[in-house]
């Protein structure tokens, strides 16, 4: 090796290796998190659960989920966005080091006569191999490293995400339908119990005993019976072919397991906000976005400074192929070279400007997912609360609605009260079981919300984190 190079390149490698890095380092940002929520369950259970939806014990709830994992869409293109930004870190990183190259060639020429020279024929036969390296003094391209980095790891939690928001997609929209399901079943019994009640009351006007008001009455509560059920169907196909578009697959049928009555009701779990930090993959998104965008104020602020670069050739030339790989056709060259900007007309400072308002739009986005989900925690909770309270009490409704129909019938078959009261009683009691059904079914929903706003629904410290945090 030439004397300069022996001293020349180990001591830029290592002014690459210890070169400072401009910008700031990133630390976590205080936060102003409460010490606790403002509707925590005092019976919460502490344990973590990433297969909440389990605890519902509806085996095909169970199978409905892990189909949607496996195949819905919008989570097969968010795992194919975090192999895009992996090729983007590899690409970033490959730039810290010595690029290299080779080319070969070989020509053949004739130079013509002239009256001075004769012609003659010519070979040239050429293998070059040639080096190239940025050496990065200023941290130019670690801060990029960074940032890509970030970026990578953004990516996975915006997947992670993308899994909490599909389970708890699959979960509620299956609850939905299991009340749908219900309400068909209280709509079709009283269709029945109006179409029976109907044929009576046509015998008994043809019999001259009931009078055309009376008949009327029955046929628009038969009705109305009817055209609830069909509105009920319809709700049915259409949120059946919304699941099968979660499911990744065609409109299609979906299969029912237990009906919403039966379907158990999971615990809530327990936590403080603080873990919020960690759990909810939407917060750690949104900080990588801010490391990201820290990182990027260094990559801007290292233009300022000089740019070092090494450039090396070596390879071999000759007239023939016979001489090729002899000594005196051995060609070289080495060089290194500074460029230092002196004028930009503001560019630099520009830049440098535009990274850091992004650094401060990323920081603003941080803080305003965490309050988000403050705020979704607090929500979920309350609105599980509020509605166990309602469906007690609207159990209580349909009992006594029960009793009101059966009496009011019986006293209509006696003679003592007009028939207005019993339908009176039958419609009270046929909107009365359609709001307790809807209640069952938003209850457990706002229990998947509790789930969902805590960030449930993902192991925390996944493989794929890691890898892209060692990457």
């Amino acid at each position: 090796m030439h004397p300069l190079r022996r001293l020349l390149l180990p001591s830029l490698l290592g002014f690459a290796l210890a070169g400072c890095l401009m910008g700031p380092d990133y630390h976590r940002p205080d936060v102003d998190v409460p010490l606790g929520y403002r509707f925590a369950d005092q019976n919460a259970t502490s344990s973590f659960n990433a297969s909440w939806w389990s605890q519902f014990n509806d085996p095909v709830l169970d199978d409905l989920v892990n189909k949607a994992i496996a195949q819905n869409k919008d989570l097969a293109i968010a795992v194919a966005r975090i192999e895009e930004f992996r090729g983007r870190v590899t690409t970033t990183s490959s730039a810290l080091f010595p690029q290299m190259g080779a080319n070969a060639g070989a020509g053949r020429e004739r130079i013509a006569q002239t009256p001075l020279t004769p012609s003659y024929e010519t070979s040239q036969v050429q293998v070059n191999a040639a080096m190239s390296w940025e050496i990065d003094l200023f941290g130019k391209l670690r801060r990029l490293r960074e940032s890509a980095k970030a970026d990578l790891l953004g990516t996975e939690y915006a997947r992670q995400a993308t899994l909490v928001s599909l389970e708890a997609s699959v979960a509620s929209g299956y609850i939905t339908l299991r009340d749908l399901d219900q309400r068909l079943v209280i709509a079709q019994a009283t269709v029945a119990t109006r179409e029976d009640a109907l044929h009576l009351f046509q015998e008994r006007f043809q019999g001259g005993v009931v009078s055309q008001v009376q008949l009327s009455q029955a046929e628009s509560e038969y009705a109305v019976a009817k055209t609830s059920e069909a509105a009920i169907a319809q709700q049915i196909a259409q949120q059946e072919d919304a699941l099968s578009l979660l499911l990744g697959q065609n409109p299609g049928p979906i299969p029912r397991g237990k009906p919403i009555d039966q379907i158990a009701v999971p615990s809530i779990p327990a936590g403080l906000p603080s873990d919020l930090l960690n759990q909810r993959p939407d917060i750690r998104e949104a900080e990588q976005a801010l490391v990201s965008a820290n990182a990027l104020i260094g990559a801007a602020k290292a233009q300022y400074f000089p740019s070092i670069s090494l450039t090396g050739l070596f390879g071999q030339a000759s007239t023939g192929l016979d001489s090729l790989w002899k000594g005196p056709a051995r060609t070289w060259s080495y060089a290194a070279a500074i460029s230092q900007p002196i004028f930009t007309g503001g560019a630099i400072s520009g830049s440098v400007k535009q990274a850091e308002a992004r650094q401060q739009q990323a920081l603003l986005a941080y803080q305003s997912a965490i309050q988000s989900a403050f705020a979704d925690v607090d929500n979920a909770l309350v609105g599980e609360q509020r509605t166990k309270e309602q469906l007690a009490f609207t159990d209580s409704q349909v009992t006594s609605l029960h009793k009101y129909a059966s009496l009011a019938r019986d006293l209509y078959e006696g003679g003592y009260t007009s028939y207005l009261e019993v339908l009176d009683a039958e419609r009270s009691l046929f909107n009365a079981q359609l709001t307790q059904s809807g209640l069952q079914a938003q209850r457990l929903i706002e229990v998947i919300n509790v789930y969902k706003a805590l960030g449930y629904g993902w192991p925390t410290g996944q493989d794929a984190v890691a890898e892209a945090q060692n990457h």
